[in-house]
């Protein structure tokens, strides 16, 4: 039994850890869309324009994008077949535990000691307490429409929701970012069934 406890522990935290890296993804589409007819792609400026995000952020976003329609023999193109949009939204998570637990040592005070049933002098000892303990996490929408150029309809949205890593580290936010795009994409294009 003591085996197992230790066995299952670290699966339980590996699962925890895993889970807040994950990336949730939706994505909805149009069934009546002929996706294979789509080969080109450009972006829509005014839907990107209008993202709540730093514009290098933006950047980021555009050349992983680039990167995911290229390994699916997308072309950018002047004359597209589709139209690229993304928008952000953004909330803060707050958490709260009430499971906190401590201990210290005691200030001055008058107390019972050996030899004077009242003395004066330092104490210590050990005290718990249960209290809340709040912590905050920002989650992060990111947005990917795909629009048909020629009617102008949107045919496909995906939809990437996880923790943002609040980090100064450029590398981290970017592949932080990378993995954002490249997990909503994988959900296009859509698997139709056929009847």
């Amino acid at each position: 039994m003591k085996k197992m406890r230790l066995f299952v522990l670290p699966v339980l935290a590996l699962v925890f850890l895993s889970s807040c890296t994950s990336v949730r993804v939706l994505s909805d589409y149009d069934k009546n869309t002929n996706f294979s007819e789509y080969k080109t792609y450009a972006y829509y400026k005014t839907g990107i324009d209008k993202a709540q995000i730093s514009d290098l952020d933006k950047k980021r976003i555009l050349r992983a994008i680039d990167t995911e329609m290229a390994s699916r023999g997308f072309v950018k193109s002047q004359d597209p077949d589709l139209l690229v949009s993304i928008f952000t939204k953004e909330r803060e998570q707050v958490d709260v535990y009430n499971n906190n637990f401590g201990w210290g040592w005691g200030g001055f005070g008058w107390g019972w000691g050996w030899g004077n049933p009242w003395a004066w002098g330092p104490g210590w000892g050990w005290g718990g307490g249960f209290g809340p303990d709040v912590s905050t996490k920002t989650e992060g929408s990111l947005y990917i429409d795909l629009i048909d150029n020629k009617n102008k309809e949107l045919v496909w949205q995906g939809r990437g929701v996880g923790t943002l890593n609040n980090t100064k580290n450029i590398d981290k936010k970017e592949q932080r970012i990378k993995e954002f795009v490249s997990e909503i994409l994988q959900a296009y294009p859509p698997a139709i069934a056929s009847n």
